[in-house]
């Protein structure tokens, strides 16, 4: 089940990392009906390879069976996820949409419908899975519990995000520019991303047990025994709840919640009844444990240690693969566009990351987790038989071997072996601790040098150097290959300038004008070099004015009337320099303070 939080944040990280090209691959109609194609072969394909199981479970081969259905239902979902890859990259489905006012407003609504059609992609390998289940396992929960119970569970892991990035679409459609200004800052981004990761993290709780449609456990027997169970730990928590996920014949608890209002304890129907209530003690014991070793904590800490990794490394791994030589190779004589190119490899390595992140460093703790959790039955109890017991039913009544190992779970076998270690000799359980005080440790140093690392890297001077580096050799080895390309100069000339080259600017600029004379963008941004540059022995201030007006002759936009009244006002031209502010006052859908004050300075000089 875990593996399908997986499943949904890659495809969300494959959607985010995309940046639509201006030619699509196909036309909108051939995108569609090669999508609605690809859709029928997928459906078609699943069926197939699950109706291949079912005719071994009719001729009684259940030797492996469970294997061989795991794995296909790994192998299809994976090929959902490619089927998704191959929507947003192949077929450019998002390009045809990004127009739409609703989506272009506020493009999670956009993001949204692909991740439906991800689930509907899922939907498809659970319902022909959901025979083969049946049987296998010899349940008795009809098909439409097993698929929106596979998706219920799932799709709480988006909540983060879905908060997040909706309201921050709001922020950015509302008519206030304070917000937007905050939030297009590094520490805007920084204190936005971590408010709401904190707020997700407690109330979260409250709406995915709704989600989940958990409803209250009833007085009784049960409920007073977990009732006393977790005042003898001091635990404090909101309600216990029944789970019902897959029907609630699963034998499993869990608990969630990192302040007691918002704090659940779930239990399944079926652990109720086929456990015995001393085992019943040691599955609540095991969850209490997770929450007075402060695993939910430490989890919340392990996600914004990924964030922080991806903010540190990707954008320097991604610029050494685009500096490679392949990659220019792959872009000129593929005929790929370069945006999907660069895209696709951002793409590639940000999944990579993630994949090696979660499946070794937060697996490693998860399982670990996990065995301190069963370890802190004997803070309650003289003994862990019961748990013992429990787990043992557990493989006996999922159909599963006991040996069988996963990444967030060590193995039931293992657990129990471990289990019984600690029988013999209570040093296994410091033992378990002191291991997981040192690897957190090791963790917490290696974030806080990240966190450095990437200040430097993201924020110092040292991040903005080598960040010019990069884009300038890869914008030269590409004007080697396209030398009369006037768009590359006016890159080359954009790094030099936020670099303070004036020389390279000025140079890059002027070549790129001798190339293509009426670029109103170049010849704004070299007005503007002229005009104001910080070192006077490259002002030309009637070169400026002159550049300034034929700029404003192509585009009458803002920013151009801007960089004309400044051309004007260092000529001493200033009722010039009002009137052509007062124009781009006029058109300044945003940041009209700037223009303002602008304004102002003309005026100022205009009246001295």
């Amino acid at each position: 089940m875990f593996g399908n939080f997986i499943y949904f944040i890659l495809v969300l990280l494959i959607y985010l990392t995309y940046q639509p090209s201006e030619e699509t691959n196909f036309t909108a109609f051939e995108s569609f009906a090669l999508f609605l194609g690809l859709v029928f072969a997928f459906t078609f394909f699943t069926r197939f390879q699950f109706q291949k199981i079912e005719r071994r479970l009719a001729q009684g081969q259940y030797l492996r069976i469970d294997h061989q259905f795991n794995t296909t239902l790994l192998h299809q979902s994976v090929l959902a996820i490619l089927l998704f890859a191959v929507n947003i990259y192949g077929l450019n489905l998002s390009s045809f949409l990004t127009s739409i006012a609703p989506f272009r407003t506020i493009p999670t609504l956009l993001a949204l419908l692909f991740l439906l059609l991800f689930i509907f992609y899922l939907a498809i390998v659970w319902t022909y899975a959901y025979t083969t289940y049946q049987r296998l396992y010899k349940t008795d929960i009809s098909r439409k519990t097993y698929v929106f119970s596979n998706i219920s569970f799932s799709v709480p892991v988006l909540l983060p995000w879905l908060f997040l990035s909706g309201i921050a679409d709001i922020i950015n459609a509302l008519p206030f520019e304070a917000p937007k200004r905050f939030l297009s800052t590094t520490e805007g981004e920084i204190t936005y991303f971590l408010f709401f990761l904190v707020a997700v993290a407690i109330i979260g709780p409250l709406l995915i047990q709704k989600f989940w449609r958990c409803k209250p456990l009833e007085n009784g027997d049960n409920r007073s025994r977990i009732v006393e169970l977790c005042e003898r730990a001091g635990l404090e928590y909101a309600d216990i709840l029944y789970w019902p996920i897959f029907g609630g014949k699963m034998i499993t608890a869990g608990v969630m919640g990192l302040i007691k209002n918002f704090r659940y304890i779930l239990v399944t129907p079926s652990l109720l009844q086929l456990l015995e209530p001393a085992e019943v003690d040691a599955v609540i014991a095991h969850e209490i444990g997770h929450i007075k070793k402060k695993h939910l904590i430490f989890y919340l800490a392990f996600f914004v240690g990924y964030m922080l990794m991806s903010y540190v490394t990707v954008d320097m791994i991604i610029f050494t693969i685009i500096y490679a030589k392949p990659v220019y190779w792959l872009i000129n004589k593929g005929g790929f566009s370069q945006t999907t190119v660069v895209s696709g490899i951002s793409s590639v390595v940000i999944i990579c990351l993630f994949l090696i992140y979660f499946r070794f460093i937060f697996g490693f703790f998860m399982r670990n987790f996990e065995r301190q959790a069963d370890t802190y039955v004997y803070a309650l109890f003289d003994n862990a038989q019961p748990l013992i017991s429990t787990l043992e039913k557990i493989a006996a009544t999922s159909g599963q071997s006991a040996d069988k190992p996963n990444w967030h779970h060590f193995s039931i076998r293992q657990r129990i072996d471990y289990l019984r270690k600690c029988e013999t000799n209570s040093s296994w359980i410091t033992r378990q601790d002191n291991k997981v005080k040192k690897s957190i440790g090791i963790y917490l140093i290696c974030l806080c040098m990240l966190g450095v690392l990437g200040y430097q890297l993201n924020i110092g001077t040292v991040g903005e150097r080598i960040n010019s580096h990069f884009f300038e050799k890869i914008i030269l080895s590409e004007i080697e290959d396209d030398p009369d390309n006037p768009d590359l100069y006016s890159m080359l000339g954009n790094i030099y300038y936020n670099a303070k080259n004036w020389s390279g600017t000025q140079d890059a600029w002027e070549n790129s004008l001798a190339l293509k004379p009426d670029n109103a963008l170049v010849l704004n941004n070299l007005a503007w070099h002229y005009a104001t540059c910080e070192d006077q022995s490259y002002q030309d201030h009637y070169r400026a004015l002159a550049l300034a007006k034929l700029a404003i002759r192509l585009e009458k936009s803002p920013h151009i009337w801007d960089t004309l009244a400044e051309s004007y006002y260092v000529n001493s031209m200033y009722r010039d320099a009002v009137e052509a502010g007062n124009q781009a006052l006029k058109r300044a859908a945003k940041n009209r303070s700037y223009y303002e004050d602008q304004i102002k300075k003309f005026e100022r000089a205009l009246g001295s």
